[in-house]
Formats: C-alpha cells, sequence, structure tokens
C-alpha cells in the first residue's frame, strides 16, 4: 500500500463448496481485514471494497431486493455468503471507528469474458453453451457483464459515498430464460426438465461426500448451490443508477461475450 493514493479489493475465495473451510474465512475475512489495516496506516485516501449481492438481504416475494432490504449473519447460506457477510461488516466497522475511507459495491452475477477458472457462475454458462446442463430449478439470478461491474467500481471511486453499499447489476432472469438466452446464441438444445429441488439434495449430498472421499474438486451439484437455488436472486441498483450514474448492457451481450471467450480459449 506504500505509496498508493486508491485501492480496488476485488479478490476474494468464491467456490460453492470448500473441504477446508477455514481457508476461505482465512482469505475473505482476514485477508480483507488486514489489507484494509495496512491502506490504513499507507494513508490510502480511496478505497473501494468489492462485496458481493450474497449479503444482502432477500424479498420473500421474489421482487428484486436492494441496499436497504433486511438481513443478518443467519440468513447466509453456506461459507461464501457468510465469509463475504462478515468480510463486509469488517469493512463498515472500519468506517465508522477508524474512519476507513471505503465506498462498498455489490456486483450481483458478472458475465463476460476472462473467467479464466472459470468462476461457479462462468461454469454455470460454459456447461449450458455445452449442452452438458440436462435439467434446471425453478430459480433466478441477476446477471450483469462485467464490464459493467468493472465500469461501476470507478463509478463507485469517483463519486461513492463513504461507508455507502451500491449493488451493481443487470437484469433478473429465472435459470430457465437463462438457458433459453444461451441456447439461441449457441443452437444448443436448452434443458426442458425442471427438477424438484429436494430431488436434487440427496444428489448433492452424496457428490459432496464423493468428492470428501476421493480428495477431487468442486462437484457439479453442491449442497449449498441447491439451497441457495430456493430463492430467487433478484436485486435493483436504482440506488447506483441514480447516485453515480450507472447503467448495464443488454444481457445477451454478456452471454455472447463470454461463449465468444470460451470458445476461443478452448474450453469446449
Amino acid at each position: 500500500m506504500e505509496g498508493c493514493e486508491g485501492l480496488f479489493h476485488v479478490a476474494a475465495d468464491y467456490r460453492l463448496w470448500v473441504p477446508k473451510p477455514s481457508g476461505m474465512y482465512d482469505v475473505n475475512v482476514t485477508g480483507t481485514r488486514e489489507l484494509m489495516k495496512a491502506a490504513l496506516k499507507a494513508g490510502v485516501q480511496r478505497i473501494v471494497y468489492t462485496s458481493s449481492v450474497d449479503t444482502l438481504g432477500l424479498n420473500p416475494d421474489g421482487t428484486p431486493a436492494d441496499e436497504e432490504t433486511p438481513v443478518t449473519l443467519d440468513d447466509m447460506i453456506g461459507h461464501y455468503k457468510r465469509s463475504k457477510f462478515l468480510a463486509e461488516a469488517e469493512v463498515q466497522r472500519m468506517v465508522a471507528e477508524d474512519r476507513l475511507p471505503a465506498v462498498i459495491v455489490n456486483p450481483s452475477t458478472p458475465v463476460g469474458p476472462r473467467d479464466i477458472k472459470p468462476t461457479p457462475t462462468g461454469r454455470m454458462v460454459l456447461d449450458a453453451a455445452a449442452g452438458r446442463m440436462p435439467a434446471y430449478v425453478d430459480t433466478g439470478l441477476n446477471i450483469v457483464h462485467v464490464d459493467d461491474v468493472a465500469l461501476g467500481h470507478l463509478l463507485a471511486f469517483e463519486k461513492g459515498v463513504v461507508g455507502r453499499r451500491y449493488v451493481l447489476g443487470g437484469e433478473n432472469l429465472t435459470l430457465k430464460d437463462i438457458f433459453g438466452d444461451i441456447s439461441t446464441i449457441t443452437g444448443t438444445p436448452p434443458p426442458k426438465i425442471q427438477l424438484p429441488h429436494n430431488l436434487i439434495l440427496p444428489i448433492a449430498y452424496l457428490l459432496e461426500g464423493w468428492a470428501r472421499w476421493v480428495g477431487g474438486g468442486e462437484p457439479r451439484v453442491t449442497v449449498d448451490g441447491v439451497r441457495l437455488a430456493k430463492k430467487r436472486m433478484f436485486f435493483s441498483s436504482g440506488r447506483a443508477e441514480t447516485e453515480l450514474g450507472y447503467g448495464h448492457r443488454p444481457v445477451e451481450t454478456a452471454f455472447r461475450d463470454a461463449v465468444a471467450w470460451f470458445k476461443e480459449q478452448g474450453y469446449f
């Protein structure tokens, strides 16, 4: 941090399943706290901390939630959401107690090029584009082009209010519509079978147990993923649009750019 005027803290351990959760908390919570302490010590003048809509509350009726929707730690499903909730709370505490000059942004579900790993989001798009998605569940996500999220960070740095949260989102879509849009781009038939959540949950437990037994990577279906899918993750970016001048491009562009990049890089 020495010599830096500004800081964008965008790094995180983003996985829906981890065999040893302590490592995720070390990165997302302790790592954030130590980085913010270093920024304070070095006299950094402006900080943008990347949180997530996963730390926000959800409306029971499925209508879009925002930065003020009530939520508690008990509402967080899984270690990723819990770790991000605790990390954001630590940033807010340091803003209040230590005068940390941080603005918080809460991206929704970024889609687009350069998802190298890929993230769980990118893998969903990749599997759908490759025709490896045999069925779907009744859920919904807010999809946004990753470039719009990046531009939202710059707007938050320039115009955001210290200590304030800003949702950086795009369009609210059901999972069925998401797969339909990807199918239109690739020509791959979309999944036609809708499975009930309670049918998939036992399969997720079996896959996680097998992954722990053999020491494998993240299962295709996880318990936390199924539990999250029972809720529609719909959000509004109204505050960012009004206060920052934030905007987003059509969601079809995000899917097209993601599919094109995966194809160029040989992921298929």
